[in-house]
């Protein structure tokens, strides 16, 4: 089971965002591949907005890396390697991990209690869109309580790598993420930061794996 399509969800307030999701989303479920021209027109018409936002959406994902742009060619899907992708989670996790360990020693009871409660409907949930809002809400409480916002900068670009409900429709990865999850908040809530940079680097080392077998068996990598 693959993920929605950006244009058959809610779409974000900026159409510019909307592209983005929605060019990732046709990269992540392999109707793209590296290599491949994005057609611009084609994916305005499919989101009902103007050239001018998709224009935009691949100029911000040519500096993110996902997407080339190559003068009076167009944009192109760009050549990422699976050391590429398994690089990207490294760093998302390097840097979530100091998040975390801020977040031990700074946690409040409230907090505590917000990261407890997600991760135990996590274990329970079903449905991959409760999965995914439990997981953001997991997460974000974390980031949060680290108080520092470079660093929820760096991890909001760094978590836009992967489109919405790309692991999550996945049931293996499921499992994974709630012993990962619980694993981050004993250490969390223990007070541990370095257990729970260590739990944090580790849960973000597999998540990158976990991509690169996803994209491998959709055939990304022809």
């Amino acid at each position: 089971m693959t993920a929605a399509p950006a244009s058959a969800v809610k779409l974000p307030t900026s159409l510019k965002t909307a592209a983005m999701l929605e060019i990732r989303q046709m990269i992540f479920s392999g109707e793209l591949r590296p290599g491949d021209k994005i057609d611009q027109d084609g994916i305005a018409e499919r989101l009902g907005v103007s050239r001018l936002p998709v224009r935009e959406a691949v100029i911000a994902l040519d500096v993110e890396g996902v997407v080339e742009l190559a003068p009076r060619r167009g944009a192109f899907v760009a050549a990422l390697s699976q050391d590429d992708v398994r690089d990207h989670y490294g760093i998302l996790g390097s840097v979530s991990g100091l998040a975390a360990a801020r977040a031990a020693a700074r946690m409040t009871d409230v907090e505590r209690g917000q990261m407890a409660d997600a991760v135990g409907r996590m274990e329970w949930a079903e449905d991959a869109d409760a999965r995914e809002r439990l997981n953001f809400r997991f997460h974000r409480v974390i980031n949060l309580a680290s108080g520092s916002k470079r660093l929820m900068s760096e991890i909001k670009s760094l978590g836009a790598f992967a489109p919405i409900g790309f692991y999550e429709s996945h049931d293996h990865w499921h499992d994974t993420a709630n012993r990962d999850h619980g694993a981050m908040a004993v250490a969390i809530s223990r007070g541990d930061g370095e257990a729970a940079r260590a739990a944090t680097e580790e849960h973000f080392v597999r998540a990158g794996d976990r991509a690169v077998a996803m994209l491998t068996d959709r055939g990304f990598w022809r």
